[in-house]
């Protein structure tokens, strides 16, 4: 067959091939204004901690997203296989700074995934010497995934999912995956429609099952914010960037003459821009407060959120929330954080950071992604004036947030059984 053809060729790339076109690679993320590649990492060519007498638990987290959704899980396995060593591996520079950021004192190890060349993959995986392999999302390697498989190292994909624009093209070169995905265990998908769109890629029935959404596992924290916001509608522009405040503070403007106990919130992604959003606000008819200064809702429109570690609470006594860095090219931000508190959220076209979660909410009618302002506005306006209408999406957003829990649980229970515990 052509797909196993194919598989053979790319079993045969040796590391020699690949040194000789990093330069290149790197010229061309330097140009971007990218570092790098980690290369002696990637080759597994540094040295590693004498991993040879441990048991050791493999968990991978591409980017900075997996990163972050696997903070709970990562706590978990520490707490719950404390016989073990914990190695997590990433495969962005900005994933890895993420993880030695936050778990460099949970986690026994952290470096790069390696690069899928069969030679590195076997001098990685005998340097780690894993006991268990867990990969998040997509991440489907034919060399590390074919010699886990010889090795007999038990492989798992948790909080699998396949997004609609890959789909199809993974479709194309199905028989490929099905090679691919022979090699891993099990699958542990985040909905039904991963489970199925796997079960199309090739992969056996019997080992894919639905796990729910690991980025769901984040916890509603306590507020201790008073703002005096009882008997007001409070709208907040959270992580704004550049351009965005202006977008809400217009909407606002607009909203005003028709919700007169109408308040806002403005919470920029970056403190550095505060003197910009000052001017902005000084152009309207409002009367401004600050967080620092202690003001509240009851002798101010508008409090700009000039605090750090504040925002996550602060939803609690929103009623809806803007999501920034979504009318530019920043990617979105997480939108789980007003969520959680049963909050409605609106965010731009951008999305790309968190399009699967979005795409959950969106399925559920619990959130909203708009084309453009105009469309921002008419939801936001809908929100905020009908009622019943703000009571159904914010019931969705509660059941959609609750639907998804679990995802931890499940995979330290699979943990137990195949470890042993």
């Amino acid at each position: 067959m052509l797909e196993e053809k194919i598989f053979e060729i790319y079993q045969s790339i040796k590391p020699e091939a690949l040194k000789r076109i990093v330069p290149l690679i790197d010229f061309t993320r330097k140009l971007n204004k990218k570092p790098p590649i980690p290369l002696k990492e990637k080759m597994a060519e540094i040295e590693y901690p004498d991993f040879s007498k441990e048991k050791v638990i493999l968990l991978h987290g591409v980017s900075v997203g997996e990163i972050l959704s696997l903070e709970n899980l990562i706590k978990k396995i520490k707490s719950n296989f404390n016989k073990h060593k914990l190695v997590i591996t990433t495969g962005t520079v900005t994933g890895q700074e993420l993880a030695k950021k936050k778990y460099s004192e949970i986690a026994d190890f952290i470096t790069y995934f390696p690069l899928d060349i069969y030679k590195t993959v076997e001098k990685f995986i005998e340097n780690i010497n894993p006991a268990v392999v867990l990969i998040a999302e997509t991440e489907l390697w034919p060399n590390f995934s074919l010699c886990c498989r010889q090795k007999n190292i038990p492989l798992y994909i948790i909080n699998g999912r396949i997004s609609d624009k890959s789909y199809p093209n993974y479709l194309k070169i199905k028989g490929f995956f099905n090679l691919v995905l022979d090699n891993y265990s099990e699958i542990f998908c985040q909905s039904e429609i991963d489970k199925d769109r796997f079960i199309m890629l090739g992969a056996n029935e019997n080992r894919v099952e639905i796990m729910k959404n690991l980025k769901f596992e984040i916890e509603k924290k306590t507020c201790d914010i008073n703002l005096y916001s009882e008997g007001f509608k409070v709208f907040i522009a959270a992580s704004t960037h550049k351009g965005e405040d202006i977008i809400a503070l217009n909407a606002y403007h607009k909203l005003k003459s028709k919700i007169k106990n109408l308040k806002m919130i403005i919470a920029p992604r970056h403190l550095t821009r505060l003197d910009e959003i000052k001017n902005l606000v000084s152009n309207f008819p409002y009367s401004v407060g600050y967080r620092t200064k202690k003001d509240d809702f009851i002798n101010k429109d508008i409090i700009i959120l000039d605090t750090l570690g504040e925002l996550s609470k602060i939803y609690d006594i929103t009623d809806v929330a803007f999501i920034g860095g979504s009318f530019n090219k920043t990617g979105g931000h997480n939108p789980l954080e007003a969520t959680i508190y049963s909050k409605p959220t609106i965010s731009g076209p951008s999305i790309k950071n968190f399009r699967d979660i979005y795409s959950i909410l969106e399925r559920e009618n619990a959130s909203f992604v708009v084309k453009n302002t105009d469309e921002f506005y008419l939801i936001l306006e809908k929100l905020l004036t009908d009622d019943e209408y703000y009571k159904e999406i914010s019931k969705n957003c509660k059941n959609c947030f609750d639907s998804q829990q679990g995802a931890v649980d499940f995979v330290i229970n699979k943990l137990k059984q195949v470890l042993l515990y």
